[in-house]
């Protein structure tokens, strides 16, 4: 029998080794100088995949995703045998989308004719910004140049593709973005993730702001950048499907709708996440972050957990909130009462929607409105309380 929950169930292969840590990361990102040694790699995957296949059984898994790190460091031959290795412990959707994240500067054509081979059907591309300049300053190995050329064999090779750009960068205006936006489009992707720079604690840039030699555009700016990106992207057919994600109808990333409509999902590799309906309990689990480490833990007991943490009914309440308004299709007011054992405070949802924060959709789903995104923690926190 198919226990497959509301919102959904995926998979999330984190494979943690990049060429270089990015400034602005705080990525769960490491770099080694000697050869990582895939086949013990894959092994210890397909190990930690049995372990958690063995708590889901009867599962139909709908999306796979490939995150880092830098997974298009990986060998061709490593995805194909954990791909098979998934296939081999639950049922897959004849349509599953199964998604990789590349960064330009390890894209060889050859390799993605082999990730395509070994299933992969949706690339997600780390582009970050469209000027040789800003790439340098965010630490990009790639120049423009070769991001066209990576996009260019990505589309070629790929039925989906999608990349990432990060914008409100130091001495970027407004008109500048706009520029850029425009142009990416051009690019032909079917989904774009537009992020704000944001100062991380903990990273290099951290200590560069905290210094005064980097500066970033005030809030009041960056809600400028928000606003143009929105009326951008909607004019060009790729309008907002959550805060920070843009796409084409049909093109959404089937993957991260999981996360945002609170369904379930397996977390592999060093740092995974997991969130794992178990009967009557929503389990949190959390894998160790060293690479290392994960690895000896693995090959000594089968898995690298470190949390295991069953959520109350007040806390998956509070994750549905968190994740779901940050969608434009909002939450389900009744599943929220559901998860949560409570409803919200009818006042407080009052003085939200009088204040134009948030907006009903029918008699039970709740979004956000675009004011109420720009203070969505808030909203949130609100709504919670």
């Amino acid at each position: 029998m198919t226990t497959t929950p509301d919102g959904g169930f995926g998979i999330y292969v984190h494979w943690p080794f990049c060429a270089a840590k990015c400034p602005y990361c705080d990525f769960n990102s490491h770099v080694r100088h000697q050869a990582v040694d895939q086949e013990r790699y894959v092994a210890a995957f397909k190990r930690e995949l049995a372990h958690f296949a063995a708590w889901t059984p009867g599962r139909t898994v709908q999306s796979i995703f490939f995150g880092g790190g830098t997974p298009s460091l990986m060998l061709p031959a490593t995805v194909e045998r954990i791909l098979e290795a998934i296939a081999g412990h639950w049922a897959m959707d004849p349509d599953a989308e199964i998604s990789l994240e590349a960064n330009p500067s390890s894209v060889e054509a050859e390799r993605f004719r082999g990730y395509r081979a070994a299933g992969v059907n949706r690339v997600s591309m780390g582009v970050q910004a469209l000027n040789d300049p800003d790439l340098r300053l965010l630490g990009r190995l790639h120049d423009v140049a070769g991001a066209r050329r990576a996009i260019e064999t990505a589309r070629e090779t790929f039925p989906r593709l999608s990349f990432d750009l990060i914008y409100a960068r130091p001495g970027q205006t407004v008109a500048a973005w706009e520029r850029e936006l425009t142009e990416a489009i051009s690019l032909a992707a079917d989904h774009l993730s537009l992020y704000q720079l944001t100062i991380e604690e903990g990273t290099p840039f951290f200590a560069l702001h905290k210094a005064g030699k980097l500066v970033v555009p005030e809030p009041d700016v960056g809600a400028e950048f928000y606003a143009v990106t929105q009326d951008v992207t909607d004019a060009h057919g790729l309008p907002a499907y959550e805060v920070s994600n843009h796409a084409r109808p049909g093109a959404e990333c089937r993957h991260n709708l999981v996360y945002w409509r609170y369904g379930d999902y397996v977390g592999v590799g060093p740092g995974a996440h997991g969130r794992l309906s178990l009967g009557a309990t929503k389990r949190a689990t959390a894998i160790e972050r060293h690479p290392e480490t994960w690895l000896s833990h693995v090959e000594e007991r089968g898995h690298g957990m470190v949390e295991d943490m069953p959520l109350n009914d007040e806390e998956q309440g509070d994750e549905y909130l968190l994740m779901g308004l940050r969608l434009v299709e909002g939450v389900d007011l009744l599943r929220y009462e559901k998860l949560a054992s409570r409803r919200i405070d009818p006042r407080r949802l009052d003085a939200l929607l009088e204040h134009g924060m948030v907006e009903m959709l029918g008699n039970h789903r709740l979004r956000a409105t675009r004011d109420g995104f720009f203070v969505l923690d808030a909203v949130v926190a609100d709504l919670a309380a």
